[in-house]
């Protein structure tokens, strides 16, 4: 019989995850994890803990680069787009909710390039005793959500769906830490999460989905860029190789999902059953898509939901902070994530 792991062991590994999704937290740092390649130029990569450089080695895409590659791995999407905004890193890989307010903000950032993929573990889960059955039954109930997360806009847009709104339940605003324990130990209703969090609870048998994100939310990753890097020829040059490598790579992960979840879970420390859950629920499904009008008027929505709630201080111009010259012959943003095939 398999010995079911406590919470507080399962999440440790956690902290360590691409929380790409996730808002800012005191322990959201960088820290070097080297440098690949060769050659007088040097691109300055933000990355998450089994993120960007994880899948490049796994696919073998991190050969011959006539460039090199110095790594800076961060904890949250935030810290990393700050990175960015400081000029310390030249492209990184977050959510799609950090970049809104990065945005909001002013930073200096600039969206090169998304993938779309499903939305099914940006999830509203509850403890498996739970009374509650439909997301209507929410009002009136707490529900943990990290503030200014895609879980948050997630939980928001959910709501919508079933007639309520913010204001009708009542908001615990924690880290994923945090929530979970409060999760467990019930002192919340719901819990509004992000994979792997979601196939972490479901593969403990500690709670289930009440709703999830599937065509609620955009579903949306993306790499952003320091304008800096963009305006040097060489550094746009090496970006464009980098893009076209991570793309590769995302095919790669769909043809070979137990593999990358045995390097996720390895690079990350989840259970390999974990990794393998989400990996199928999210991971594999996404696909690469063009930078176009329909991404920028999906994202202008978040931006206008987050300024509405005075989350974020005025108006953003989404647009204004996207960059195209990357498109190639990627297909529309809309493009329908790829269904995880069974081996």
């Amino acid at each position: 019989m398999r010995r079911r792991l406590a919470p507080a062991a399962l999440l440790l590994p956690l902290a360590l995850l691409l929380a790409a999704c996730g808002g800012n937290s005191a322990a959201d740092t960088a820290a070097g994890a080297g440098t690949d390649g060769k050659g007088s130029l040097t691109l300055n990569v933000g990355d998450q803990k089994g993120g960007s450089e994880a899948v490049l080695r796994a696919a073998g895409e991190l050969k011959n680069l006539d460039y090199k590659i110095k790594w800076s791995t961060f904890t949250s999407g935030p810290p990393l787009l700050e990175a960015v905004n400081a000029k310390a890193v030249d492209i990184g890989g977050v959510g799609n909710t950090p970049p809104v307010f990065a945005a909001g903000a002013n930073s200096k950032i600039t969206v090169v390039a998304a993938w779309h993929g499903t939305s099914k573990g940006e999830a509203i889960l509850v403890p498996k005793n739970s009374s509650l059955k439909k997301p209507e039954e929410l009002k009136g109930k707490s529900v943990a959500v990290a503030q200014g997360s895609s879980a948050h806009y997630q939980l928001i847009a959910s709501l919508k769906e079933a007639g309520l709104t913010l204001s009708d339940v009542k908001v615990k605003y924690l880290q994923p830490a945090d929530a979970l324990a409060a999760f467990t130990s019930g002192k919340v209703d719901a819990w509004a999460v992000w994979d792997p969090y979601t196939s972490q609870v479901l593969g403990a048998k500690q709670g289930r989905i009440l709703t999830d994100g599937d065509g609620v939310v955009n579903g949306l990753n993306f790499q952003v860029a320091a304008p800096s890097a963009l305006k040097d020829t060489k550094k746009a040059a090496a970006i464009k190789d980098y893009l076209e490598r991570l793309r590769r790579a995302q095919d790669w992960v769909y043809d070979h999902p137990e593999a990358w979840a045995k390097v996720w879970a390895k690079d990350t420390g989840l259970p390999y059953e974990v990794a393998l859950a989400s990996v199928k629920r999210t991971n594999a499904s996404r696909i690469a898509v063009a930078v176009d009008k329909p991404l920028i008027a999906s994202e202008q929505a978040i931006a206008d939901t987050f300024t509405g709630l005075k989350l974020i201080p005025g108006k953003v111009d989404f647009a204004d902070f996207t960059d195209t010259r990357f498109n190639g012959s990627l297909p529309p943003s809309t493009t329908t994530p790829r269904v995880f095939k069974e081996s």
